[in-house]
């Protein structure tokens, strides 16, 4: 079984394919004006289960999201990649990368939690997450949207970002959604930091400068952290030009250190 995906394939052979996670609410297509001016490589964009044309799709946990991301690849026959993902998409490339797969070249991620430490922690997280799948399965979208959207690591949006988004993200399956937001609840994530320590491949970390809670997260870590200016949380949706001339600058800057 594998997940939905689009490929832009590229004319130029021998670079790695770039594979694309979005975020929680999102679809393949959030990746796509960051990759828009890197032809030189081929990139793969995917829908999460639960999200786009993957809302069929469900999860109990993350070693199964794990399992379907492997299969798409496989189906794609993509053998040498990087892996890309925001937010959500991010902590699955994370997960996905420590489990050491044959072919991954490098991990970028973007606002992404590497877990929490404590017990306690997770629990109150998986509550809070089961509080708002809650909410998504008896209220309407739009009216979930608008109090997700008023979250403080939000709090960089303004009026027509925050509408923007709302409107955009009203397309997807609120039922799906909340089967997603439970079965990879950060208060479900291992606590990745010991086996992120541990990998043996570059990992990069893009945070907005003006998100103060991922900026502290990201030094906790042993990636190389790179703040996007103007941007805050989502940092590739307020800032893609300087989000995709970050992700070429790491793409390059270990080709040219490959033998």
């Amino acid at each position: 079984m594998k997940l939905y995906a689009e490929a832009w394939q590229s004319a130029v052979a021998g670079r790695p394919w770039l594979i694309w996670l979005h975020g929680f609410l999102g679809c393949l297509e959030e990746w796509q004006p960051v990759a828009a001016g890197m032809t030189d490589y081929s990139h793969l964009f995917i829908d999460l289960p639960g999200h786009g044309k993957s809302s069929a799709l469900q999860a109990r946990h993350f070693q199964q999201v794990n399992d379907l991301l492997a299969d798409t690849l496989i189906s794609y026959n993509i053998l040498n990649y990087w892996l890309v993902g925001y937010s959500l998409g991010g902590r699955i490339a994370m997960h996905f990368a420590c489990q050491k797969p044959a072919g991954l070249q490098g991990l970028i991620v973007e606002g992404s939690h590497p877990g929490l430490p404590h017990p306690e922690e997770r629990q109150a997280r998986f509550a809070a997450d089961c509080c708002w799948a809650q909410r998504l399965r008896q209220a309407t979208l739009a009216e979930v949207l608008k109090e997700w959207y008023r979250q403080p690591v939000f709090a960089s949006l303004d009026e027509p970002q925050r509408a923007a988004l709302i409107t955009l993200r009203s397309r997807n399956d609120p039922h799906a959604l909340a089967a997603m937001l439970e079965a990879t609840s950060l208060g479900r994530q291992p606590n990745l930091r010991a086996p992120l320590a541990q990998l043996c491949l570059p990992f990069h970390y893009l945070y907005g400068e003006k998100d103060k809670k991922f900026a502290a997260l990201a030094a906790e870590l042993t990636a190389t952290r790179h703040p996007i200016a103007a941007a805050g949380h989502n940092a590739h949706r307020e800032n893609p030009q300087a989000a995709a001339r970050c992700i070429t600058a790491i793409l390059l800057q270990h080709a040219k250190e490959s033998p």
